[in-house]
């Protein structure tokens, strides 16, 4: 496979070929990679918007560099946000002042011992995870804790089965956490009791990360490494529909890597996914049918209206896809290799940030930047967060901050 690869795309490969080889692994800023392409000089331009900061904080270690796709949650006036050192922050969305903080523990677990293990410290990896007004992290270490949200007390702590490297999800009473070993499993929401468990093998190279599940009223919609998408029911676990988005091509483990470590997006009634070197997809919720697909390869994500899907690929540049027929309505190549995040949709505008620590501002109608201003001198790898006109952009060294534009 010779084909470019953005700085996270081979960070990501690195990082999964280390933990194969049974290596610790490095995805940090710096590494090399014969295959990569130099990132795209950023090309001065005249502002058609002028972006507002409301307010920036710092909120801790942030990811460590370890490109965990950490994130804010926020739902009404309250954010929340985790580091990779569990400390757990709710704020004032409007403000960003605190509301409450708390440090998750590594608690003694051996012969059933209680108490705080010293000297050990907490290694999130995924979270914060919001539903029914609880808030869930998860831990490499394969731990699910829960913490009421108005108070940040811990309400209970649950084993599953491997690493959690990603947001555990809350509806009807019951958490569903995806972990790196291809298992969904589910947890009572006031207790952390197991109650089911939906297995799936891993194939032996796989990038490092997984999908979100998606609760979507009483069905979970889950990606896995391999390229299939499945949907469960919420409260048994039992198998509704499985469905193939891609699969694997090529004659060495590395080119036949089809993940879905993005997280789906559902609007009326189709469910949009994406694959690394795979396809993006259409997929009938009802059933599982693929509707369209299209051969563009992206584990970052993408956004969706009522038009187009938007959607970063794994070269760094953005499309607009007919989100009917799956047919491009444009292509951005201004960004390539510059690892950007996936894109957050605020009014008639997309953002995503780079590893620079940019956030580029993009008319939706054209693909044409609108504006450009910097967070941070890190990587911006999760997709910012749009509420109303209000975007809020995370960045890998802690910083926060909420944007509007006028």
């Amino acid at each position: 496979m010779n084909k470019p690869r953005s700085p996270l795309a081979a960070s990501l490969l690195s990082l999964s070929l280390g933990l194969a080889l049974g290596g610790c692994g490095g995805m940090f800023k710096g590494d090399k990679d014969d295959d990569a392409v130099p990132p795209t000089p950023l090309l001065d331009f005249k502002p058609k918007i002028t972006v507002i900061e409301l307010w920036q904080r710092g909120t801790g270690s942030g990811t460590s560099e370890q490109y965990l796709k950490l994130a804010p949650v926020v739902t009404g006036q309250q954010l929340f946000i985790v580091d990779s050192e569990g400390y757990l922050q709710a704020m004032d969305a409007t403000n960003g002042r605190s509301r409450w903080a708390t440090r998750a523990k590594v608690v003694k677990t051996i012969d059933g011992g209680g108490g705080w293990l010293g000297g050990r410290k907490m290694h999130v990896t995924g979270g914060p995870g919001y539903g029914e007004n609880m808030l869930f992290i998860g831990t490499e270490d394969g731990e699910v804790i829960a913490f009421d949200a108005d108070k940040g007390e811990e309400a209970w702590r649950a084993r599953v089965t491997s690493e959690v490297l990603s947001a555990p999800q809350r509806a009807a009473g019951v958490v569903v956490v995806r972990t790196l070993d291809g298992k969904i499993t589910a947890l009572d929401g006031g207790t952390g009791a197991r109650l089911w468990i939906y297995d799936r093998a891993v194939p032996s190279l796989t990038l490092r990360g997984t999908s979100k599940p998606i609760l979507h009223e009483d069905i979970v919609i889950a990606g896995f490494d391999g390229g299939k998408l499945a949907a469960l029911e919420l409260k048994t676990g039992r198998l509704l529909w499985e469905t193939d988005i891609a699969t694997a091509r090529g004659s060495s483990e590395l080119e036949r890597m089809v993940d879905i470590d993005s997280e789906p997006v559902i609007v009326k009634g189709v469910i949009y996914v994406s694959t690394f070197q795979g396809f993006i997809a259409a997929v009938q919720l009802d059933g599982g049918r693929i509707l369209w697909s299209r051969d563009v390869s992206s584990h970052s994500g993408f956004s969706v209206d009522e038009d187009n899907l938007y959607v970063t690929d794994d070269g760094s540049h953005l499309w607009a896809l007919d989100r009917v027929t799956g047919a491009t309505v444009w292509k951005k190549v201004d960004l390539a290799a510059r690892a950007a995040s996936a894109p957050g949709l605020v009014d008639n505008y997309l953002v995503a940030g780079d590893f620079d620590g940019y956030l580029h501002w993009i008319d939706k109608r054209t693909g044409r930047f609108a504006a450009r201003n910097r967070l941070c001198r890190e990587m911006i790898i999760s997709k910012p967060i749009v509420v109303g006109r209000v975007v809020y952009a995370y960045c890998s060294d802690g910083k926060l901050a909420a944007y509007t534009h006028r």
